[in-house]
């Protein structure tokens, strides 16, 4: 299975994403410009931190405008993994591939710290390898993370069992304590958490290495 990070100017986490894949997990990756138009060859797409553009006018909506842009919903509509994490989840939601906007924090502070989450569904080709309801703490680090979408959203998202993680502390004031969704397909994941910076006991724990094999794993529920 070959990955996709895709760097845009300001990504700060494409190189967290890149050495989780190819360092720990042994996985082909390759880094993919914003300035690029396909992603033939690919089999998942990681959409990684930061400040892509500086967060000008807000956060992932210059990024939405990037040449590589149309080939990443092409791949989302062929059912391809696509894992968007902190300004990553921005851009999802600027593109429509996920519901919802990020405002700012609670508070409006940057965060960054470990957070526990819940594993509210499993059923998922990103959790496939965790537990209902297991309880993980994966780093967080973001300013416009607060997660929010309408009460008739926000129902339809856990009538169908979208809502793949939660917060135990809610840092951000997030809708419904909601830290990722996914798509109606379920082949598209967007997080505030870095799963990328939870995969060596080094750097404070490992709890977020199975969303990666996860994908690796299977089976495909798009």
């Amino acid at each position: 299975m070959k990955f996709a990070v895709i760097v845009f100017p300001g990504s700060n986490c494409d190189v967290d994403m890149y050495h989780a894949l190819t360092d720990i997990m042994g996985c082909p990756t390759e880094y993919v410009s914003h300035n690029q138009t396909s992603l033939e060859g690919f089999d998942a797409v990681l959409l990684p931190g930061g400040f892509s553009y500086g967060d000008y006018l807000r956060s992932g909506a210059m990024s939405a405008l990037s040449n590589i842009i149309p080939a990443v919903v092409k791949a989302a509509e062929d059912g391809k993994a696509i894992l968007g994490v902190c300004n990553g989840f921005q851009i999802l939601t600027e593109i429509g591939l996920l519901p919802g906007v990020l405002i700012k924090n609670a508070g409006m502070k940057f965060v960054c710290a470990k957070s526990k989450l819940r594993i509210e569904n499993n059923s998922t080709r990103f959790t496939n390898l965790y537990g209902v309801g297991e309880e993980v703490e994966i780093s967080i680090a973001h300013n416009s993370g607060n997660y929010y979408v309408d009460e008739v959203t926000h129902a339809k998202l856990r009538s169908e069992k979208r809502i793949v993680f939660t917060y135990l502390d809610n840092p951000n004031g997030s809708v419904g304590n909601i830290a990722g969704v996914v798509n109606e397909k379920g082949n598209v994941l967007g997080m505030m958490p870095h799963p990328e910076r939870s995969v060596e006991k080094l750097i404070g724990g490992v709890d977020g290495i199975r969303l990666f094999k996860s994908i690796l794993a299977g089976p495909d529920y798009s």
